[in-house]
């Protein structure tokens, strides 16, 4: 078929991972890992990794989790990330872009790249993301730590971390900080929607995401290679401890990984001109990109209509339907965000295509605000691999806050548009929950998780109050950690004060 000569295309892909187990471990920094995924990148394209380099002229670069808030980077950071790296490689974009947080950014840069190329105002895009939180935490206790400070200066377009769209000082006050014990309140609230107990739930948690440590294992860009069983992820052990509430280690993102990974678009006039043969294209079918509502104010906190509406929304731009899917990718930072998926587009956690490509955010890695650019990676390459298939790209950013979707193919398609922001106003139309931040009285718990990773363990509640508003308190009442702990509080009565530390609950 003719196409736009404006159509955006994926003309490489690049991953690259140190463990520290590796003999060759380098502890490396930020910028190092992106560097070397882009040289990836540049040499997948097929043609001249010199030339591609120099004609990138829009960067965007996710942003690390040492630099996703307002404490300082402990080894030092780039005053301009994307610029070290692309220095590094001869490039002089006109536009670098750092990334707020979000692991729903990866799909939707690769979305915003594909309207600048249609547009006119783009021609090569590089997307670049790294995390190196193995290296934090091998020099964090050395003598000998490196500084990783770099000034470069240069033109760059930093869109703030913007964590605080995610979180505010009452849930912070409240102990939501950090994922695990964030989706452990998402998935309490799905079982207590389904009526399931803590061990029928942990067992189908296991089985959801056991598959995947075997992607993991035969992928040589993981984190951790090992093939899990069912029983070893849902089996609490001193090497499988409790992290928060409903989840052991093995059904935890695991952070510490040293990964980084890239993505190339170009026009399809430009790929020509570069030299990429049309082998390496790949386009994007479909794609969305839509925002939820805050967390307190959802109706149901066990679901999410932002995510489901991206998953249908993506479907429809590109014409196909669940079962013209040959890959998916579902992030999987924890249960929540895959069980949702699964349900939304009919997949059991034994669908013969996989429900990951990468293997998965606890054994494969969790890179930060770039897993998706992995999977992104691996999509791209298996569409290679199969001409003509589509792929499925699922990518979610915050407490279930943002979910960017992306359906790839070989399949030439000219570039289409979204109805996200009209989907994302109807959700933000959705009924709201009434919060009361200084509850005193009787509640219901709701939903919860139970801070282990503490010095002292501490329960985490959401509850209602008879006027069916919502608050959050916490608890170290032993008689209530117990329950939270070893039984199920779900439905208990508890007796919530305010104090000026936050809210306390006992059992009523």
């Amino acid at each position: 078929m003719a196409i736009d000569p404006r159509t955006p295309v994926i003309v490489g892909v690049g991953q690259f991972t140190e463990r520290i187990d590796d003999p060759t471990y380098r502890g490396m920094s930020a910028v190092d890992l992106a560097t070397a995924a882009v040289q990836a990148a540049l040499a997948d394209t097929g043609a001249d990794p010199a030339a591609v380099a120099t004609a990138v002229d829009t960067v965007f670069g996710l942003r690390q989790f040492e630099i996703s808030g307002p404490m300082p980077a402990v080894l030092g950071k780039s005053d301009n990330y994307p610029r070290s790296v692309m220095n590094r490689l001869g490039g002089d974009p006109a536009r670098v872009v750092l990334e707020p947080v979000g692991g729903q950014s990866p799909q939707k840069l690769v979305t915003e790249a594909g309207t600048l190329i249609a547009g006119g105002d783009a021609d090569v895009v590089m997307i670049m993301g790294s995390e190196p939180g193995s290296t934090a935490k091998y020099f964090s206790n050395r003598d000998d730590k490196p500084d990783f400070t770099e000034h470069v200066g240069g033109q760059l377009e930093d869109r703030g971390h913007q964590i605080y769209s995610y979180i505010d000082e009452y849930t912070v006050t409240h102990g939501l900080t950090g994922a695990p014990v964030q989706y452990g309140l998402l998935d309490n609230a799905r079982r207590s929607r389904l009526g399931l107990s803590v061990d029928e739930y942990r067992h189908q948690m296991a089985q959801l995401f056991a598959p995947m440590s075997k992607v993991a294992a035969k992928n040589p860009f993981s984190s951790s290679p090992v093939e899990r069983s069912v029983d070893e992820v849902e089996t609490v052990t001193d090497e499988n401890r409790m992290i928060c509430d409903p989840y052991p280690r093995l059904l935890v993102a695991r952070d510490t990984v040293n990964q980084g990974a890239a993505a190339i678009i170009t026009s399809v006039e430009t790929a020509r001109r570069l030299g990429v043969p049309q082998d390496k294209w790949v386009f994007l079918h479909g794609h969305s990109d839509l925002i939820e509502q805050g967390l307190l104010e959802r109706a149901d906190l066990g679901a999410s209509p932002a995510a489901v509406h991206a998953a249908h929304e993506a479907l429809r731009v590109a014409d196909v339907r669940v079962d013209d899917i040959a890959t998916f990718d579902l992030y999987s930072c924890f249960p929540f965000p895959v069980f949702l998926m699964c349900e939304t587009l009919g997949l059991t956690d034994d669908d013969p295509r996989g429900l990951t490509l990468t293997g998965g955010l606890p054994y494969f890695g969790g890179p930060g605000n770039s897993y998706s650019l992995h999977a992104i990676a691996e999509t791209v390459a298996q569409m290679r691999d199969n001409p003509g298939a589509f792929g499925f790209v699922g990518a979610n950013g915050g407490i279930m806050s943002k979910y960017s979707v992306g359906i790839y193919s070989t399949e030439p398609v000219e570039w289409r548009t979204s109805r996200s922001a009209e989907l994302t106003a109807q959700v933000a139309e959705l009924p709201k929950v009434a919060v009361t931040k200084s509850p005193e009285g009787v509640g219901t718990v709701e939903t919860y998780s139970v801070r282990y990773d503490w010095p002292v363990r501490t329960g985490i509640i959401v509850g209602r109050l008879d006027d069916g508003s919502r608050f959050m308190a916490t608890t170290e009442d032993a008689d209530l950690v117990a329950l939270m702990s070893d039984g199920d509080p779900l439905g208990a009565k508890v007796a919530v004060r305010p104090t000026d530390s936050g809210n306390r609950a006992v059992l009523a």
